[in-house]
């Protein structure tokens, strides 16, 4: 049996969600109406995963995930609007450690209870099994919300921390798109995605020799302040893919949500381009359409792919197939995947050439490329 614990202000959704899975067979469920009372449960339930409410009164989703992060780390998938401050929130919380997050529905909840329950439920079970990150900094940011302290009184008197990175002046000059010459790296991520993302682009640097193009399975609502969040933290110029856009050397291409991203060839060179989603792609953007678009115009020792963690098998077909036609590849470490699941597939297959711990899959990266 799998413990869930369902933390909602909402009685509606708390029966809702109960509903879902107690029709599953192998959950027990608690319930939770506050952040308060969820964290009086935390010890005495012990769940296995916890389904978390962004918006709450008192203690809000953030609040109650840190301290679930801090007291008793479990996974935790959050629950949130599909808005932009709803996305900007989640990505805080996955920032924070909570394993996924997805979007509650709008309107008549009662109605979008078929859509809601296969998906809720297959990333709960996946949440179940993974392991969650506790976000740096959390033990003194609580004791420094707990003193009356903002967050920057927290930190001792003293200068600012340097920025990781050089600041980019505000006019980049324009660099040639890249054409058959030149090289791609495709990287494919879902659960767990954002904070490798992070951790990933952070270790680039701004004169990285090829552009990057990001499937990374999300709601469209929030790839947008993904992209956004990513270009803040890295020394690459970020970007999400809403229109056709020139795939230039040292900067990033994050596929926009509930659609794809592909490569295709124009006369001035190649791009990245939307796509809408379909059917035959289970997850979006698709790992796997991104590697094949880029396959059918770049020449396979041309490319490398960057599969990190995430549940299902998106991206291991077509990367192991990468890989046998003499392109290189990097599957995420078991160690340190969230989820196991896309980059162990990878594994499993043959088709990684390096298999490595996240904080080293930036210098494997830069290890493959001319």
């Amino acid at each position: 049996m799998i413990r869930l614990l369902v933390v909602d202000d909402s009685a509606l959704m708390r029966k809702v969600l109960g509903s879902i899975f107690a029709a599953e067979g192998d959950f027990e469920v608690a319930f939770a109406r506050d952040g308060l009372e969820a964290l009086d449960l935390l010890p005495r339930f012990a769940p296995d995963v916890v389904t978390l409410d962004v918006t709450m009164p008192g203690l809000d989703g953030l609040a109650v995930l840190d301290r679930i992060m801090l007291e008793r780390p479990c996974p935790v998938v959050m629950l949130s609007t599909l808005t932009a401050s709803g996305a900007e929130t989640s990505l805080d919380a996955l920032a924070r450690g909570a394993v996924d997050v997805l979007g509650k529905p709008a309107g008549a909840v009662s109605l979008a209870i078929d859509r809601l329950a296969p998906v809720l439920v297959q990333k709960v079970r996946a949440a179940a099994k993974a392991r969650p990150r506790t976000a740096h900094g959390l033990a003194a940011r609580l004791r420094a919300r707990h003193a009356g302290l903002g967050p920057d009184q927290a930190r001792p008197p003293g200068p600012p921390p340097p920025s990781p990175h050089p600041a980019r002046p505000a006019a980049e000059p324009e660099a040639a798109p890249v054409d058959a010459g030149g090289g791609l790296v495709l990287v494919g991520t879902s659960t767990g995605g954002p904070p490798a993302l992070t951790a990933l682009l952070g270790e680039l640097p701004a004169d990285f020799p090829w552009p990057i193009v990001v499937a990374q399975h999300m709601p469209a609502s929030f790839t947008g302040p993904l992209a956004r969040r990513l270009d803040g933290l890295s020394a690459l110029a970020v970007q999400e893919v809403t229109a056709p856009v020139a795939l230039v050397p040292g900067r990033v291409y994050v596929g926009r949500g509930d659609a794809d991203v592909i490569v295709v060839r124009r006369p001035g060179g190649l791009m990245a381009a939307p796509a809408p989603a379909q059917a035959e792609y289970p997850w979006h953007p698709s790992v796997d359409r991104l590697v094949e678009s880029a396959l059918g115009l770049v020449p396979p020792a041309r490319l490398v792919g960057v599969l990190m963690t995430g549940m299902g098998r998106d991206g291991a077909r077509t990367m192991a197939e990468l890989r046998r036609r003499g392109g290189r590849t990097i599957a995420e470490a078991e160690a340190t995947a969230v989820v196991w699941g896309m980059p162990g597939e990878l594994v499993r297959a043959g088709g990684a050439s390096v298999v490595a711990p996240l904080d080293a899959i930036a210098a494997e990266l830069r290890a493959l490329l001319p």
